[in-house]
């Protein structure tokens, strides 16, 4: 159902947040299409929630009382010419906009050559949500790539080098109000054959993940040990509440089997702290 129009023309509309999740669960919310810095900013003047490919993300079967935003147009772009900064071994790119699809972004970096991002493959996110998570595997991460930030804010939009976030494992620290419009990147120059081959060793790895709906890794390793083999030994793999279970492929996956609610999900990560004696840190966003 479309609502009434925004004054900068912001597609707005009362959807199902379901269908935005590689989970497939979450009720319905006010959900604000975007495609330049007029609209965000009118997007962003009441209470909001970003919203990008929708990975590591639970919502709530009731949905959201707050709107929830969505890059498109200008923040969906991808510019991959060289930047002034660029020189034989380095390439630095355009802007990249947070709205890109990284699935897609990498496999034009791997057709041009440009090594650095290719530990993220498999992750089924959106450029901007990539970064603001650090998204990555054992091969590499996010930040191993960037060159330049651009974030909205309540109090307006800045642009800064990766060097000025204290950034981590899994984690960028950027506010959780703050919203990652676009990125510059900076890569090795490489050939398609040496990317390519890289890209395959770390898709290799993740093998014996499962291909069903799901949010990804459901806990950070603590301390550098598997959650997922915390989570099996504890005999929970293939443990299931109504239609959500614990992969009997990788413990440390919670998928949907058709038709799960995000309360048998969160029922599911509360039967896995109370029998895993490990102290286990979500990876997931839950909202609300």
């Amino acid at each position: 159902m479309t609502l009434a129009a925004s004054l900068t023309g912001a597609g707005v509309e009362r959807l199902a947040l379901s269908r935005f999740t590689t989970l497939g669960v979450g009720g319905e919310a006010e959900v604000w299409t975007v495609g330049d810095h007029a609209q965000l900013s009118e997007a962003m003047s009441a209470p909001y929630r970003i919203l990008g490919g929708g990975s590591n993300l639970v919502i709530s079967d009731a949905g959201l009382s707050e709107r929830v935003i969505r890059l498109g147009g200008a923040f969906a772009s991808t510019d991959l010419t060289a930047g002034p900064e660029s020189n034989p071994e380095r390439f630095v790119s355009g802007w990249v906009g947070g709205g890109v699809p990284l699935p897609g972004l990498l496999r034009k970096l791997r057709t041009l050559g440009f090594s650095g991002l290719e530990g993220t493959v498999g992750v089924p996110a959106q450029v901007g949500g990539a970064v603001w998570m650090n998204a990555g595997t054992r091969f590499g991460e996010m930040f191993d790539g960037l060159y330049q930030l651009e974030i909205a804010t309540p109090e307006g939009v800045r642009q800064l080098s990766p060097s000025e976030l204290p950034w981590g494992y899994r984690d960028s620290a950027i506010p959780r109000n703050h919203i990652v419009t676009r990125v510059r990147l900076a890569l090795k120059r490489s050939t398609p054959q040496a990317v390519s081959a890289k890209m395959e060793e770390a898709d290799s790895a993740r093998k014996g993940q499962p291909k069903m709906k799901t949010p990804g890794c459901a806990f950070k390793n603590p301390g550098g040990v598997s959650a997922g083999r915390l989570i099996d030994e504890a005999g929970l793999k293939g443990c299931q509440i109504g239609q959500a279970m614990i992969s009997p492929q990788h413990a440390n996956f919670i998928v949907n089997l058709g038709g799960a609610s995000a309360e048998e999900v969160h029922a599911l990560l509360t039967l896995i702290r109370q029998r895993v004696g490990v102290k286990l840190e979500l990876e997931y966003e839950l909202w609300p």
